[in-house]
């Protein structure tokens, strides 16, 4: 299993080396040159997120003895591929000096502008949801905090309820009864005791 998985390696170092020299030249490229290269660059991505997809199910056939080190190697593809996919998204949109003038002539700088502009809305985005799972982890994190302090509440009542059936068990009319006295005693002796202590 380990074999097939080192050959999916390959292929994926081999692929992505290949997509980020095409990444490269993208922004050099204008016109129908440009779009093909785009669509070929995109092809050999939805290739990567096969191999992804096999190394995966190798490694869930993997002894669990050693599957920590190929889910550890598979994260680290993963990450590869994300960062991958976003520089081929920015490339997509940017053009070298020499082609930016070509197609917009003055309004190069402007146009240039507008892409910084896009690009940090786009970072800010991201952040927001970053922070919006967060909250969300937080939120299901205190639900079940709460579940348990209901659960130990639920668990702590019965406890109470078990002790007082018990009492109420031993406690029979005959033998308050019997107690009676000695529970009156002791109420005089705090009477009196009070009326002392106000005096």
């Amino acid at each position: 299993m380990s074999s097939d998985f080192e050959a999916y390696e390959q292929d994926f170092g081999t692929i992505t080396a290949e997509i980020t020299n095409k990444i490269g030249r993208i922004p050099k490229l204008s016109g129908e040159e440009k779009t093909q290269l785009v669509l070929n660059v995109d092809k050999q991505l939805e290739e990567v997120r096969e191999l992804l997809e096999q190394m995966d199910l190798e490694v869930r056939e993997i002894p669990i003895q050693s599957r920590a080190m190929y889910n550890s190697r598979l994260k680290s593809y993963k990450q590869e591929m994300e960062k991958l996919e976003k520089d081929f998204k920015r490339s997509r949109i940017a053009y070298s000096d020499e082609v930016r003038n070509e197609l917009l002539g003055d309004d190069a700088s402007s146009s240039e502008s507008q892409r910084a502009h896009l690009l940090d809305n786009t970072e800010k985005l991201e952040r927001s949801s970053r922070r919006l799972e967060a909250g969300y982890q937080i939120a299901v994190e205190t639900e079940q905090v709460g579940q348990e302090i209901l659960s130990n509440l639920h668990s702590d009542r019965e406890k109470i309820q078990r002790a007082r059936e018990r009492v109420s068990a031993h406690l029979t009319p005959a033998r308050y009864g019997q107690h009676l006295p000695l529970l009156y005693g002791f109420s005089r002796k705090h009477t009196n005791e009070s009326c002392l202590t106000q005096l």
